[in-house]
């Protein structure tokens, strides 16, 4: 209960389960992560659009959000890629969620956190010294 109250990267906060439980809020549609997307009922904020958010199925990191539903969150689409799917251009790739300081981090050739390949040094490497002029 406490780590709803106060940690947002457990899951939802008590306010976020609050406003979904008075059914204020839509279920939008979900991603083929698992996460879910919301809108507000009636429009709250400032400007007159409806709040948006996500409920990530799992680790709450943003980057595991497409594309698509990123547009409709930030208001770029007004409508939901549930009803109007964005288009995708052949050379496109599929959305692949930030992989950074995990296993399956891209490690480039030569680096030390390589698992298991040693970069080894050339033959031709001289160290430098501070007494070569």
């Amino acid at each position: 209960m406490l780590k709803q109250i106060f940690t947002w990267w457990n899951g939802t906060t008590f306010g976020t389960s609050f406003t979904l439980f008075r059914r204020r809020a839509r279920l939008v549609g979900k991603d083929g992560q698992g996460n879910r997307y919301y809108e507000e009922a009636d429009p709250s904020s400032p400007d007159g659009h409806p709040r948006r958010w996500v409920l990530y199925h799992g680790v709450a990191e943003a980057s595991r959000v497409p594309a698509d539903w990123h547009g409709w969150l930030h208001h770029t689409f007004s409508a939901p890629p549930t009803d109007e799917p964005l288009v995708r251009r052949d050379w496109e790739k599929d959305h692949l969620p930030n992989m950074t300081g995990t296993p399956l981090a891209y490690r480039p050739k030569g680096s030390l956190a390589r698992v298991g390949v040693s970069p080894g040094v050339p033959d031709v490497y001289e160290p430098w010294t501070p007494d070569a002029g």
